[in-house]
């Protein structure tokens, strides 16, 4: 079962493209599989989500919001044993909106909203002393931002947090990464394992009560992203196919975001989670024919724990996805997938208190992509 280079490649890409509902405020899942692609290589592509959150319990039909992300990455073999890359995600981020109607989640017009917003670009640079292992390492450059509003009687009314305002200015900060990746070109086999660093942000922060009547500006507001890790895994069993899996871990036990005057106000913290999140993906993908090649895929994920955060109270997911390509030519292709996630129930909490059930909740994840060897 010896497979050429670019076939090799060809069923490489079908691995899972669409975007990810993962545990926290994940969004990505930060792979670097552009950077392991033989010779010169650039990719883009574009991810929609588009979620239903509700609960029959608070009377809310939907406060998930559909988001969308852009990826891109370009990745070139400098000389026989180093390649370079440079690689570009929003990995993490929230939006949701409560109906402006729901007393729970709504005042004077205004609803309970979210808006947490990242950008990350990774440099590499890898080493590969023989075909088979490529040790890599870079730094990556973050930034975060965000607003959130809380409104209504899920929060204590007007008179405690439900007039409640915090605007996060954009900060920036380095972090980095680092792992190995082994291969068999001849059955597709390839391995690689990746580590990235949390990323310390200290971000300018305005807080407001009472519907803006009462302002608290100049505060500093830490927040951390997690620390994670990614192992991938593909291998050639039958002509033609390729299996493949990937395992992600990342450390959102002990997160928290803790504003300063919320915190003395109420002693809670804005965000938090309990557990880490584990997540998973198998599937298969399979070339046709010289030009059309596609996978299939199954997922989990474990969230962050439960019960969650009024801000996005869903508990992990299953999923399964399709994906098709096409290539024209042997030096580029065109993708396009689609997954349905089964989000899991989840209990919402305020201050340590629950306010409801959130059951019954679902997603349709759509991913494109264009690849391009050079």
């Amino acid at each position: 079962m010896k497979l050429n280079k670019i076939y090799s490649a060809i069923l490489l890409s079908t691995l899972p493209l669409t975007p990810a509902l993962a545990a926290g405020l994940d969004r990505s899942g930060q792979s670097i599989a552009a950077f392991l692609q033989p010779g010169n290589y650039a990719e883009a592509g574009i991810s929609i989500l588009d979620p239903k959150v509700q609960s029959n319990q608070l009377k809310v039909n939907d406060m998930a919001e559909d988001y969308y992300f852009p990826s891109a990455a370009i990745k070139a073999q400098a000389t026989e044993h180093i390649s370079i890359g440079l690689l570009y995600d929003q990995p993490f981020g929230a939006e949701s909106l409560y109906p402006s109607t729901n007393l729970f989640f709504a005042a004077n017009g205004e609803a309970t909203q979210v808006e947490v917003e990242t950008h990350n670009l990774s440099a590499l640079i890898g080493y590969q002393p023989t075909e088979n292992w490529n040790f890599y390492a870079g730094p990556v450059y973050q930034t975060v931002q965000g607003t959130v509003s809380l409104r209504g009687l899920a929060y204590g009314g007007a008179s405690k947090l439900g007039s409640y305002d915090i605007n996060l200015k954009e900060d920036e900060a380095y972090g980095w990464l680092a792992g190995f990746a082994y291969q068999i070109p001849e059955i597709a086999l390839k391995t690689a394992v990746t580590y990235r660093s949390e990323i310390k942000h200290e971000l300018d922060t305005t807080e407001t009560f009472g519907f803006g009547a009462i302002q608290r500006p100049n505060a500093l507001t830490e927040v951390v992203t997690p620390q994670s890790v990614n192992i991938d895994f593909q291998t050639g069993v039958a002509a033609n196919t390729l299996a493949f899996a990937n395992i992600r871990w990342a450390h959102w036990d002990q997160f928290a975001v803790t504003p300063k005057f919320l915190n003395a106000a109420s002693g809670n913290n804005l965000i938090d989670y309990s557990d880490d999140q584990w997540s998973a993906t198998v599937g298969v993908g399979r070339k046709f024919n010289s030009h059309w090649s596609g996978s299939a895929s199954v997922g989990y994920d474990s969230g962050a724990g439960n019960p969650v955060t009024t801000l996005g109270p869903t508990e992990g997911y299953w999923t399964v996805g399709l994906g098709g390509q096409y290539s024209p030519a042997e030096n580029y292709f065109i993708q396009a997938g689609v997954k349905y996630f089964w989000l899991g129930d989840a209990h919402a909490q305020t201050g340590g208190n629950i306010v409801g059930e959130f059951t019954d909740n679902y997603a349709l994840g759509y991913g494109l992509k264009i690849g391009y060897r050079f």
